[in-house]
């Protein structure tokens, strides 16, 4: 190959911290875009979104851009694209078109409720519409000159893709996993580890250092049915458990269900709000891309574990009051890190009741209301639901139960790069605060003798 076949990426956000994916591959003739997402708990617009103002960056030059899944940390930032004048495809598989809208939307829904500037309106969303193609995992599709994509599963939520590219006739092949999980889940497979070619592995590492090691799936199960137990029989409490709508709160729906059909849970009351109902019905839409237990119950047997006669939803505010004046009972709301979302109205009136709990069961991003409470916060403000600042005292037990996780633990992660196959030559460590990402990268470095590297935003790494 001539000197000028090279391929090269520079992360445009979500390297060397979690939040605002988005990693930019160029070739002579080619320019796609890996995810574009926003970083949900920076209040600072320098910090909240990609870094699209790098000069290695050029709107005019793209030819697609590519979501792994519908999280807003991997796609909330896409319309600001047409907004500004991209006219080029996205592609994503059809789940992930489907929750992604859903999560825009209501993005902007949230950003306006807080009284803040939205980057895109409505009609943005709207072009992301029209513009999105759809694939199958497994399907081969040419998106740009020198460019060809496959989506593989990926095992973190609904519909996410591992995004294979094949650049030029054989010149590098890229794997980007976005999130990943590699083991199974209640809700789905794990994560693909087979591929024609792999030069370049780009892995995300938010639980990557040597501390992030996972309890138990089976463990996790058992502390949240002991803690919601405990609650109610010892204290005649509520639990209030804050949900990111989409994957882990379907994942949680399908635990308790089970539970309580075992007896091991204490029969009370499960109530939903927020946009879990949507983000579940489109769960139900796509039962052939969900594990095969959940999918056969769907298919085979037409029940859908997530109607259970258990679950209670929420259809409006004014229902609230008779949860929260109510007897014993869990609360399953939206959003998973109190950024917004019905969670943040029982969390105002739960939180300080000695006999109440609170229960984390996703990642709490640094900087939302979330983390500062998981930190053991006594006081935190909040806004209320006129828009003005109440201070609320957190006098509930407050508790994370890390085995949910969407994510690959540190050694899971290290377990993957060891049975891909092909072996990749090298490894590019993002999605993961620096010092993890940086612990992992050495690890894998230690371990299977290859070159790694953990870029920060605006690096510009030349894979050929």
């Amino acid at each position: 190959t001539c000197s000028t076949d090279y391929v090269s990426i520079t992360g445009l956000g979500g390297c060397g911290e979690v939040g605002r994916s988005a990693i930019l591959i160029r070739t002579p003739e080619s320019s796609v875009l890996l995810d574009c997402g926003i970083n949900p708990g920076s209040r600072r617009s320098v910090n909240a979104f990609p870094r699209l103002d790098d000069e290695e960056f050029d709107l005019s030059t793209l030819d697609a851009v590519i979501i792994s899944h519908a999280h807003l940390d991997h796609c909330g930032f896409l319309p600001f694209l047409y907004k500004y004048g991209y006219k080029g495809p996205i592609y994503c598989s059809s789940p992930t078109y489907s929750l992604m809208i859903l999560l825009q939307l209501d993005y902007l829904d949230v950003i306006r409720k807080g009284g803040l500037l939205s980057p895109y309106s409505e009609r943005d969303v709207r072009k992301v519409i029209l513009h999105t193609i759809t694939v199958n995992h497994g399907e081969v599709n040419d998106i740009a000159p020198d460019i060809r994509l496959t989506l593989h599963n990926a095992g973190h939520i609904l519909g996410s893709s591992i995004i294979h590219l094949h650049i030029g006739e054989g010149l590098h092949n890229v794997v980007y996993t976005g999130d990943f999980k590699f083991s199974r889940t209640k809700l789905l497979e794990s994560a693909v580890s087979s591929f024609p070619r792999i030069e370049t592995l780009i892995v995300e590492s938010t639980y990557g250092s040597s501390t992030d090691i996972m309890p138990q799936r089976s463990g996790a199960e058992r502390i949240l049915v002991e803690s919601i137990n405990r609650t109610v029989e010892e204290k005649g409490g509520k639990v209030l458990v804050p949900v990111p709508a989409v994957g882990r709160a379907q994942e949680i729906m399908l635990v308790l269900d089970k539970c309580m059909r075992e007896g091991s849970l204490v029969e009370i009351p499960i109530f939903v709000e927020g946009m879990v109902s949507e983000a579940t019905a489109i769960h139900t839409a796509f039962p052939s891309w969900l594990s095969r237990s959940i999918r056969d119950r769907i298919l085979v047997r037409g029940e859908s574990p997530f109607e259970s006669e258990y679950f209670t939803v929420i259809k409006h505010p004014s229902d609230r009051e008779e949860v929260i004046y109510g007897g014993p009972c869990v609360v399953l709301a939206t959003s998973g890190m109190l950024e917004g979302g019905p969670a943040i109205d029982y969390f105002r009136q739960l939180a300080q009741g000695k006999e109440n709990t609170l229960i984390f069961v996703s990642y709490q991003i640094d900087g939302t209301l979330g983390s500062r409470v998981e930190r053991k916060s006594r006081e935190v403000p909040v806004i209320d639901s006129e828009g003005r600042i109440r201070v609320v005292k957190v006098n509930c037990d407050v508790l994370s139960i890390k085995g949910f996780s969407g994510h690959s633990d540190r050694r899971e992660i290290v377990s993957y790069v060891g049975r891909l196959t092909p072996r990749p030559r090298r490894v590019v460590v993002c999605h993961g605060e620096r010092s993890k990402s940086v612990d992992l990268a050495r690890t894998l470095h230690r371990v299977y003798n290859m070159p790694t590297s953990a870029p920060l935003n605006l690096e510009t790494i030349r894979l050929r």
